[in-house]
């Protein structure tokens, strides 16, 4: 549910004001005051009583979507309906995506605000190109189900003051029909113009003393109100299977008509006791299971006396034996008239909810036109306990009355209980991994948005010490939409949390805090694996503990692995004491990091993170292409293993060392040790591995250091990827027989070939090509950083290759997304979803809720999105239609006319239009002149939008004296042509040679040069 009331901003806020006995009526503020038109109208004062905003001018247009010119012309009941209805469903805690396409009904009840009259009486109205879609009331749902996307019935109802409740029961039926099984229901009210009340004030339906007594005997009627309220409705199996907060549950509705049983607007008794009556029918519920009545309760001295006439009619045809609590939130908020069936809803549901019952306000004593009030009825003075009794659950009315006569009554019932799971204490790791750290994600359309999204969540969560940090999390995940500026806060308790949402609140930057604003398109996924390098003692050990799926991962690699090594891999990564070292060869790292960079890729797919492309530097290829699935883990396992256990035979006669240089400057020096040295690896623009033979490395280190060129002996004891690999080919060769690789979805970039690779050559002569030859992984990788700028994962226990592909990055001038996945510091889960997040605030689509599943929290309420309001509101155009009369004026620049001028040639008619349409575009530095000069352009080139051209026609119309159509800067579209065109319409006998137009129908043009029919207007 959402609501909105003056200084009420959401449904905590109104239960507050409820619960208190709290009113928002005053009187209209003085900053809102608009020209009296009746200053001695005898209800001048009573008019201006009611429950009203501070200010009904600011709307977030940019969060909707929407242009200032088409946010200025909307009636202000629009925009609220928009926020209300946003609110709603984020407080149902549903995505707006899982909402998009679907059958899902928006029905609105409302009336315009009066913000029509100020539209004519500013003048705006003659050049308001969003008029006619500003003053739409049917818009306030077309407007909802478009921004939604939501594919059902979008309508808006008018049954007088019932509206909203009318809606309510409509939506109802449509559900139960199974026509849809959601809707999106609410009402609005507004008062741009308090004047526009007189007509109530004529009747005698408003209060002088500005306040409502309901039932009271000082009943005189009922003040104005503001605001609004929307809720979502879903089928109830649905709900609980959703686990859903259920406010309430629909029993039965019932709308119904007066007809010909009394005189409009006279209120009917009986016609009120049948609706109330159907629906108790059709809710199957006898009225003395009925607790409390949320009345229509105006306050007028014929109203009451009727609805309670009705109601003892239903007494008597019911047989109820106990007296009914009844009440009216008209003396809290006003009167909200198409609104108010759907604020006592709102009102009643919170009873429910929360087992309370609460006072109604201004009551002293019955009023003398009801008999034996007290005998019936009871109106609470203060609040209480709802009443409990044995196997009956709470239940309430909503009653709604027109003054046409249309009445709707709603019957509402406590929800059932929720399900409880209980919270799982240390019985296992979590299947990702969240120990020690928890996500709190946030997003926003804008930065300060964002901003101030991070302070509401603080000041909600510091002010309820029962959220926990994985329930806030995951409510943050599950029940938000995801906006362009991001920011995830990981804390390692509820104190970091809200330390971080602080820093995020400030702008601040903190370790524990990312933040970035996701680009699209983000460019495909690409998963890299290193050859060695990468590994620590103890690697895995935290994330064995912490990560099911890590785990399980090892636990697979170490039985694919089991035939081929004498050791336990668990041992190993977990750093068991009696685990073989690290420092013993190949045999060991190279299987162990293979398990490792594997086991890590699963953790990323099960966060969401899912490669469209994998490259492998090295040994690392054999894990790119089991994770890409070309090769089964039993193959991939043996490969490794048995690969690595022949290199053994290398040890000691060669090695590696890595150049600081281009590939250019090494290829140039290597000739002096030709057969003896060779590149073995090219990582980047500046960063070459040569392999050979040790004593030629050292010269070759010498010759360098000479130079002023950074080397560093790498620590792999034998030269990869040179001649001395020949020696071992036949065991290579012998121990990668029999392989079957698949073809994958996945592409895979070789590095051996130095592009992408159809995946079934990925046999055994494949794999000691890829020891044997040089590793082209710069090569690769700058490919895919050109075509796509791409997602860079390195997938390992710590990046080795990050500084390699930033320097490719920046030879390219492009910024892709890079990012580690453990490091030696931090080998733990943290890390990983400290990735995850920078991943997530670039664009990347992931996964969070993974990342709460072993915890099984609860979903909670949260803030709503925080609107970032700017004015938006009629002003009088800034020509009136008649010549300037200002001698300051320019003769030819903005808002000189030439109404006088004479028109009696083409050339002069030409200068009227250039002169026009430069005070329509309104810059200081342009004149009449300087369009002229620019005749043969297009309006649209000379900066025009649709309204302009609106505009130009309107003052061009009462310049000249004849009549224009809207399209005539569109079917003319330069000043030479519509001048050409006004000049015949002025002179019809003119010139006998034809005049040359170019094509005027809409057909003929182009859709740009119509500006798209008027932005997707009507020409």
């Amino acid at each position: 549910m959402s609501c909105r009331f003056p200084g009420v901003g959401g449904p905590d806020q109104f239960w507050r004001l409820l619960l208190d006995g709290k009113s928002t009526v005053g009187t209209f503020p003085q900053q809102r005051a608009v020209a009296t038109r009746h200053p001695s109208h005898p209800d001048a004062v009573t008019v201006n009583s009611g429950s009203f905003f501070d200010s009904i001018d600011g709307f977030d247009a940019e969060f909707f979507g929407t242009g200032p010119a088409e946010a200025a012309a909307m009636d202000p009941v629009q925009r609220l309906g928009l926020e209300l209805a946003w609110e709603a469903v984020e407080d149902a805690g549903v995505p707006v995506t899982a909402l998009a396409g679907r059958e899902i009904d928006v029905v609105v009840g409302a009336a315009q605000s009066g913000y029509e009259l100020l539209r004519t009486r500013s003048g705006s109205d003659r050049d308001d190109h969003y008029a006619a879609l500003g003053s739409s009331g049917a818009l306030i749902a077309n407007r909802i189900s478009a921004l939604f996307d939501v594919r059902g019935m979008s309508f808006c109802a008018d049954s007088g003051q019932s509206s909203a409740l009318v809606s309510f029961a409509l939506a109802c039926e449509r559900i139960r029909s199974g026509a849809v099984d959601m809707a999106i229901v609410g009402g609005v009210n507004l008062v741009a113009d308090p004047e526009a009340g007189l007509g109530m004030a004529n009747l005698g339906a408003l209060s002088p003393e500005g306040r409502c007594f309901a039932f009271d005997e000082r009943a005189s009627g009922f003040t104005r109100g503001e605001g609004g309220a929307f809720v979502l409705l879903k089928g109830l199996d649905l709900a609980v299977a959703h686990d859903d907060h259920i406010y309430a549950v629909v029993r039965g509705w019932s709308v119904g008509s007066g007809g010909a049983s009394s005189r409009i607007p006279d209120p009917s008794p009986g016609a009120q006791a049948a609706t109330v009556l159907s629906a108790l029918e059709r809710a199957a519920v006898p009225f003395d299971g009925v607790d409390y009545v949320e009345a229509h309760g105006t306050g007028t001295r014929v109203g009451d006396p009727a609805e309670i006439a009705g109601l003892r009619e239903v007494f008597r045809e019911t047989g109820r034996s106990r007296p009914l609590v009844i009440g009216s939130v008209k003396t809290n908020v006003g009167h909200l008239e198409p609104a108010a069936g759907i604020v006592g809803l709102v009102k009643a549901a919170l009873c429910l909810d929360r087992a309370h019952l609460v006072p109604s306000l201004n009551f002293r004593s019955p009023n003398p036109a009801i008999p034996d009030f007290r005998k019936d009825f009871e109106v609470l003075l203060a609040a209480r306990p709802w009443p409990s009794a044995p196997c009956r659950p709470r239940r309430a009315g909503v009653s709604a009355f027109g003054m046409g006569g249309t009445n709707a009554h709603v019957i509402l019932e406590q929800a059932p209980a929720r399900r409880t799971q209980p919270r799982a204490a240390g019985d296992g790791p979590a299947p990702t991994g969240v120990s020690g750290v928890v996500p709190w994600v946030l997003s926003a359309r804008s930065e300060p948005a964002l901003r101030e999204q991070a302070a509401r969540l603080r000041d909600h969560v510091a002010a309820d010490a029962s959220l926990t940090a994985a329930d806030v999390g995951y409510s943050l995940v599950s029940t938000r939409t995801s906006f362009e500026h991001r920011a995830v806060v990981l804390g390692g308790d509820r104190a970091q949390a809200l330390a971080g949402l602080d820093l995020v609140a400030a702008g601040a930057d903190s370790a524990r805090v990312v933040t970035g604003v996701a680009a699209e398109p983000v460019g495909p996924v690409v998963f890299v694996f290193p050859g060695q390098g990468s590994q620590w003692l103890g690697m895995g050990r935290r994330l064995y503990a912490e990560s099911e799926v890590f785990a399980r991962g090892i636990d697979e690699c170490a039985r694919a692995l089991a035939p081929w090594v004498d050791w336990s891999l668990v041992d190993l990564v977990t750093g068991v004491e009696s685990a073989p070292s690290l420092e013993r060869g190949d045999d060991v790292v190279q299987p162990a990091l293979f398990a490792m960079m594997v086991s890590l890729a699963r953790v990323w797919r099960s966060l969401g993170v899912v490669p469209d492309a994998v490259v492998g530097h090295s040994q690392g290829e054999i894990a790119a292409a089991c994770v890409a699935d070309v090769l089964p883990l039993q193959d991939a396992a043996r490969i490794v293993a048995l690969r690595s256990r022949a290199l053994t035979e290398l040890a000691g006669a060669g090695g590696l060392t890595a150049v600081s240089a281009p590939l250019g400057w090494v290829e140039d020096r290597l000739g002096r040790w030709s057969g003896r040295l060779c590149v073995g690896a090219v990582n980047g623009p500046a960063s070459v591995v040569i392999s050979g033979d040790l004593e030629a490395l050292d010269e070759f280190a010498a010759m360098a250091a000479g130079d002023g060129v950074p080397v560093g002996r790498v620590r792999i004891e034998y030269a990869s990827h040179s001649h001395h690999v020949e020696r071992v080919r036949d065991r290579v060769l012998d121990a990668t027989a029999g392989l079957s690789p698949r073809r994958s979805p996945v592409e895979f970039h070789s590095t051996v070939t130095g592009g992408l690779l159809d995946t079934p050559v990925l046999d055994g002569p494949y794999w000691y090509d890829n020891l044997r030859s040089t590793v082209r992984f710069g090569e690769v990788v700058e490919n895919l950083m050109r075509d796509g700028g791409g997602v860079f994962v390195e997938v390992s226990p710590h990046p080795v290759l990050a500084v390699a592909m930033g320097e490719i990055a920046d030879a390219l001038a492009a910024s892709p997304v890079m990012v580690g996945t453990l490091h030696r510091s931090d080998g733990s889960a943290s890390s990983i979803l400290t990735s995850l997040a920078e991943l997530h605030v670039r664009g990347v689509p992931v996964n969070w809720e993974a990342v709460f599943a072993a915890d099984r929290p609860r979903r909670i309420g949260l803030p709503t999105y925080a609107f970032q309001r700017q004015r938006y509101w009629l002003t009088a155009p800034d020509d009136t239609g008649t010549p300037n009369t200002d001698p300051a004026a320019r003769e030819d620049g903005p808002g000189a006319r030439a109404g006088t001028a004479d028109l009696g040639s083409e050339a002069s008619v030409l200068h009227l239009v250039c002169a026009e349409a430069a005070a329509v575009l309104g810059r200081v530095d342009l004149t009449g002149a300087d369009v002229a000069a620019r005749a043969a352009d297009t309006f649209k080139a000379l900066g025009f939008d649709s309204s302009m051209a609106v505009r130009l026609r309107n003052r061009l119309t009462a310049a000249v004296g004849v009549r224009l159509p809207a399209t005539v800067a569109f079917s003319h579209p330069t000043p030479q042509t519509l001048g050409r065109h006004v000049f015949s319409l002025l002179v019809p006998e003119g010139p006998d040679a034809p005049e040359t137009v170019e094509a005027t129908s809409a057909e003929s043009r182009t859709d740009d040069e119509l500006y798209e029919l008027i932005d997707r207007g009507y020409v």
